[in-house]
């Protein structure tokens, strides 16, 4: 069965927030822990990873991760990109290089942020991984099924959701292209991001997130790249029926 496993559902600066006392960092409640925002699925026996995030080791453990097929980057921010030197230990068991995919202005500066890993003239004494960055600009097959990048904007930068099956995954957001939109209609599951209560310029929030799931009606929704200002259990009581908060380790059908 496919499936997708939210394997952090914080924002950068995870939850709880270091140096942090308030009551959702403090709190005791495990849905209240959030690490940085990735994905991994399942789809038709390969393993995709969609970000590597800054906390990919703890959330590879964690989720039982033993083999990786392909990368699905959604930009370079730091919380989505730091975790990549972690797939090289993918690259130790496997014994074969692992494609990642992403658009070309994320991919550019991975490879400025992260040259010891592109540039073969710069050795390194642990390992690096081995990966080849593929542009991309329609579906990618992987297996016997497609994987399509969904554009989105992130305040003023162009990043991308996925939609594998009739699921889309899509974190950091502040607006939807309407031909984006008519990739998202009709969906049976839609994550989103939904940074948290306050107005941000670069993301939804969660009332901004409800607004979008209304208009495009999937069956069900979950809200991720949360913050420390959501309580799992307050925010949850206040979210319509088919939308729900998700949590790490949550794992779903698609």
């Amino acid at each position: 069965m496919d499936s997708l496993t939210f394997l952090g559902t914080g924002t950068s600066t995870g939850v709880p927030m270091i140096g942090c006392e308030c009551s959702v960092c403090v709190s005791d409640n495990p849905r209240d822990i959030r690490l940085r925002s990735s994905a991994w699925v399942l789809l038709g026996g390969r393993s995709i990873l969609i970000d590597t995030s800054t906390d990919l080791r703890v959330q590879a453990l964690a989720a039982g991760m033993r083999k990786l097929d392909a990368v699905f980057f959604t930009h370079h921010h730091a919380d989505h990109v730091h975790g990549i030197d972690e797939l090289r230990s993918f690259n130790f068991i496997q014994k074969k290089q692992i494609p990642c995919y992403g658009n070309k202005e994320s991919l550019e500066r991975i490879k400025t942020m992260f040259a010891y890993i592109v540039d073969p003239g710069m050795a390194d004494g642990g390992g690096k991984p081995d990966l080849s960055l593929n542009p991309i600009n329609g579906p990618v097959k992987v297996g016997d099924r497609l994987v399509t990048p969904v554009p989105v904007m992130h305040g003023k930068i162009d990043v991308l959701g996925y939609k594998i099956n009739n699921t889309a995954y899509i974190t950091d957001c502040s607006g939807i292209p309407s031909a984006s939109e008519s990739l998202l209609t009709n969906l049976d599951t839609l994550a989103i991001g939904a940074l948290g209560l306050k107005s941000h310029p670069t993301h939804f929030t969660i009332e901004q997130a409800v607004e979008v799931i209304d208009r495009l009606k999937p069956k069900r929704a979950f809200l991720t790249h949360l913050n420390h200002s959501v309580g799992f259990e307050t925010a949850s009581s206040s979210l319509p029926d088919g939308v729900e908060l998700a949590w790490d380790g949550l794992r779903i059908e698609i």
